[in-house]
């Protein structure tokens, strides 16, 4: 199996053997509090390290059996990659045993070893009984194919028989993932003299190096990994599966609970509201009605909320997973996929289990439309999840996607790449867009800049603010800005300053006033170089009001006509004429005279036209006369 680490549960009702068997195994007795030695019962589940010779690291965990410390059990056992169901041959299977088989199926604990204890108390037929019994209570089960081993702790009988049977248990176990995102869900927080707060936990997936930058979720405190121990060994490194212990800095020990989460990155989400598929247990009490109270196990979290239905008002068997939702009172730090009990306030028993489907989960309404939603998420491929989560988004980054998928880092980079591949994503600088997403942008944007130029023709487009605005109900503004570009580059559209336009669209008067407007067009070159107030024109005729400033902008923005002060304009033939003349008429130099010689105006309409000269950069301004910039045959 060579260098891997993997952790093995032993569990069962109260006093069936489990700490004795533990310890015939390793030598290591997992009963270390006080208490627990006065009562001769486990209350804390107990890790001890299994020794093999071909490299393979195995931790052990005694969870306890009795019903008061259930939860404990449940914190013990997630995490587990193998579990060895120990009952007594003096006295079978009991309820405590049946309840332990259903939450380990609910966990996800794929394999199973059956380990019968004490049979040096019973003779073979008993033992053969026994053994009948466990079968028939697996039947029915994932488990119903575990092997059975006979020993006797005390005597030592079976227990090398036993071991073996672990080893070979393991050989088929497909280990946790080492490169993913480091996650230690902590169950015991503590601190030692000298060194402050240490978290214990069982690593559930990537790994941890001694001086590691973490953070505990869900507070998002920053702390930092001053020393690793592996069973009170200091280690440089711990891996998924191993059970290990965290010496941290940045955080007093008051700040740190059992429930909390020590992770490595970004890729995980706080939520009070998840999306899961459960499944209930046979004999439950009672129903469940909808939004009746529940209180989730899930790692090493224990939360109280309410269990939503979808598609019933209450349940109490089905075949088939319940599709639906917990909404918490507390945040928990999970991903798509983790495992999770849930038991029921009053009166105590465990309901049910199931998988995460999405750990970020919205408000749904009641009703078919929801469960299909569901069921689409449940069945989802990585491209799918993916899909999903930017078709809530529209545009977001891997880590992000990593964040609301629950996928590991890996997963979402292969899936990205066939998903640009296919072209279902499409890549935005940094960051991963729908298609469909994008197509349905660019045709909404489209369809707002061609409808604007149709109420708008004089204009030369849609300011971008104001697209952007009408948008910013549907799209995120990062969202419209990318689709923009592309658009630019895609030559769909153009931008003049802050003006968005269709590629072909040329600035035109309305084809309903396009009469009259040419008629004030006309008038405006008839008066030459002695314009009318622009607001002039439009006395007595049926134009909007509107269109007086609409005509003037679209006027001077195709450089039909030029500013001569805030209320007059000049034809732009008319103005280049003069311009023209003046400087056939004139030396390089001339004076105020000169001009009133060559364009026979008042004052009035002189210095601004020569001020818009000035601002052409044809003249400029030299001791009370003007010098021409502009060549004689220009």
């Amino acid at each position: 199996m060579g260098d891997t680490y993997y952790t093995i549960g032993m569990a069962g009702h109260i006093d069936h053997g489990k700490t004795t068997l533990t310890k015939a195994l390793t030598n290591v007795d997992t009963d270390r509090l006080k208490e627990e030695k006065e009562r001769s019962i486990s209350i804390e589940a107990g890790y001890a390290p299994l020794h093999t010779e071909d490299g393979t690291h195995v931790s052990i965990v005694d969870v306890p059996g009795h019903e008061r410390f259930i939860r404990q059990m449940i914190a013990g056992v997630a995490g587990i990659d193998l579990v060895v169901l120990v009952v007594a041959a003096d006295e079978g299977v009991m309820p405590q045993t049946q309840e332990h088989l259903e939450i380990l199926q609910f966990l996800g604990i794929k394999r199973c070893l059956v380990a019968v204890t004490k049979i040096d108390r019973v003779d073979e037929e008993l033992q053969e009984l026994v053994g009948s019994d466990i079968k028939e209570a697996l039947s029915g089960t994932i488990f119903s194919e575990a092997e059975m081993v006979y020993v006797d702790s005390v005597s030592g009988k079976g227990v090398e028989e036993l071991r073996s049977a672990i080893f070979s248990a393991l050989k088929q176990v497909e280990f946790r993932d080492r490169f993913g995102s480091f996650r230690l869900p902590i169950d015991q927080v503590f601190t030692v003299q000298g060194q402050g707060t240490i978290v214990r936990g069982t690593i559930y997936e990537g790994v941890i190096h001694q001086g590691s930058s973490l953070t505990v979720l869900p507070a998002g405190k920053k702390v930092r990994a001053r020393t690793i121990q592996v069973h009170h060994e200091d280690v440089q490194e711990a891996r998924a599966g191993q059970r290990t212990a965290v010496n941290i800095t940045g955080m007093d020990r008051e700040q740190v609970n059992r429930g909390d989460v020590l992770v490595a990155s970004n890729h995980f989400l706080v939520s009070k509201t998840i999306d899961v598929a459960v499944r209930l247990v046979d004999d439950m009490q009672h129903p469940i009605k909808q939004r009746a109270p529940i209180k989730l196990h899930i790692g090493t979290s224990e939360v109280m909320g309410k269990i939503v239905f979808f598609d019933r008002n209450e349940a109490q068997t089905s075949q088939d997973e319940i599709l639906c939702q917990l909404r918490l009172e507390g945040e928990v730090v999970v991903r798509r996929g983790d495992r999770f009990i849930i038991r029921r306030p009053t009166p105590v028993e465990t309901i049910g289990g199931g998988w995460v489907i999405d750990p970020k989960g919205e408000k749904y309404r009641f009703g078919a439309k929801t469960a299909e939603m569901l069921e689409q998420k449940k069945a989802g491929t990585p491209e799918d999840l993916i899909a999903a989560v930017l078709n809530e988004h529209t545009l977001l980054n891997e880590q992000q996607i990593i964040q609301y998928t629950s996928l590991d880092k890996s997963v979402v980079s292969t899936a990205l790449n066939r998903g640009i591949q296919s072209k279902r994503f499409i890549p935005a600088e940094k960051k991963f867009v729908l298609t469909s997403t994008f197509e349905k942008g660019k045709n909404e944007i489209e369809e707002i800049v061609v409808n604007y130029q149709l109420q708008h023709p004089m204009r030369p487009g849609v300011n971008k603010a104001e697209l952007r605005q009408n948008l910013q109900d549907t799209f995120p503004k990062s969202f419209i800005d990318f689709v923009i570009t592309e658009m630019l580059e895609l030559g769909i559209i153009n931008q003049q300053e802050q003006y968005l336009s269709t590629a072909d669209f040329r600035q035109h008067l309305p084809p309903r006033w396009k009469a009259r407007l040419d008629e004030i067009i006309g008038q405006l070159k008839e008066d030459g170089l002695q314009v009318r107030k622009w607001e002039e024109y439009f006395v007595g005729t049926p134009l909007p009001e509107a269109m007086i400033g609409e005509l003037k902008s679209y006027l001077l923005q195709t450089e039909q006509a030029y500013a001569l002060t805030d209320d007059m304009i000049i034809d732009q033939q008319v103005f280049l004429e003069a311009v023209k003349k003046l400087r056939k008429m004139t030396d390089e130099t001339f004076g105020l005279q000169d001009v009133k010689r060559a364009w026979d105006v008042s004052r009035k309409y002189m210095i601004p036209l020569l001020e818009l000269l000035d601002q052409w950069g044809w003249t400029t301004r030299e001791e009370g006369n003007r010098r021409w910039l502009l060549s004689e045959n220009r």
